[in-house]
């Protein structure tokens, strides 16, 4: 997929760039995989920001895209949609059943492919199979870790994971992180990688672009009072003046403090992000 380019008009297009829609086929999205999406910006259920910078954008429809694509399911591609949802684009799929089924797009999927699901189906991609029938090395997107619950990784434009070793009941999966971590073998997961690669080549070039895309402003912390953040007052344009280093706006360490809380499932990292680190 290219990327295309603007002529620099005005200060805003120079160096501005969008994706190319070539691969889109179809423009209107299926109705009955349609659910209306209530704006949250950046909300709880108390009103209460808990995301900053969040709001406005243009309303959007939630598209129902199935993430099981449970064994013994098959289909053909009838068209390739752009989704306002996220950075990869999506499959039209009409099942056997006479279904019709929204699907991440992988990498090269097409109008008129054939889909197959299950043990049986053919190493190809946009297959899709439990790790244990897949030969070690394989390419692999929207990778399950509980069994029935669907992909829960690698699921982003251009994403893609590796099948390393197999060891008992659980696979070896190299995540887009660098983290290998323990998969059970009848999890399944789709053969090749999720498409429109170019999508983090994509350049926003004005503040009003990114404003229809739901992102309100970010000010920087040294441009507030004390008061408003760690990182403000002093005269002019001084440092943050913190041995500690950078803060969040409420004094937590913003560079390097571990968030991560899952101690039921550490034992399933055989290797963290960073080499040689668990967790």
């Amino acid at each position: 997929m290219a990327i295309k380019l603007y002529k620099p008009t005005t200060p805003a297009r120079r160096g501005m760039t969008s994706a190319d829609t070539a691969a889109v086929t179809k423009k209107r999205p299926h109705k009955s995989l349609l659910v209306a999406k209530k704006a949250g910006s950046g909300r709880n259920n108390q009103g209460k920001i808990t995301t900053r910078h969040r709001g406005g954008g243009v309303k959007r429809f939630y598209r129902l895209v199935d993430f099981a694509f449970p064994a013994g399911s098959q289909g053909q591609v009838t068209a390739i949609e752009y989704d306002p949802n996220r950075s990869a684009h999506i499959a039209l799929v009409k099942l056997d059943t006479g279904q019709m089924a929204y699907l991440l797009a992988g990498s090269g999927m097409k109008v008129g492919d054939t889909l197959s699901s299950g043990a049986e189906a053919e190493i190809k991609r946009g297959n899709r199979l439990p790790l244990g029938s897949m030969p070690v090395g394989t390419q692999i997107y929207n990778i399950e870790l509980v069994l029935g619950k669907g992909g829960a990784i690698a699921r982003s434009a251009g994403s893609k994971a590796q099948l390393v070793a197999k060891e008992g009941r659980f696979c070896q999966v190299k995540l887009p992180s660098g983290e290998v971590r323990r998969v059970h073998q009848d999890c399944l997961a789709t053969v090749g990688s999720v498409g429109n690669e170019a999508h983090q080549n994509i350049k926003y070039g004005s503040a009003g672009r990114r404003r229809k895309l739901g992102w309100r402003p970010t000010v920087r912390g040294k441009a507030m009072n004390p008061v408003d953040h760690a990182h403000g007052g002093g005269e002019g344009n001084t440092s943050i003046g913190l041995k500690a280093g950078p803060q969040t706006p409420w004094g937590k360490p913003a560079l390097g403090y571990k968030t991560r809380n899952r101690k039921a499932t550490d034992a399933m990292i055989v290797r963290g992000r960073k080499q040689g680190r668990r967790g």
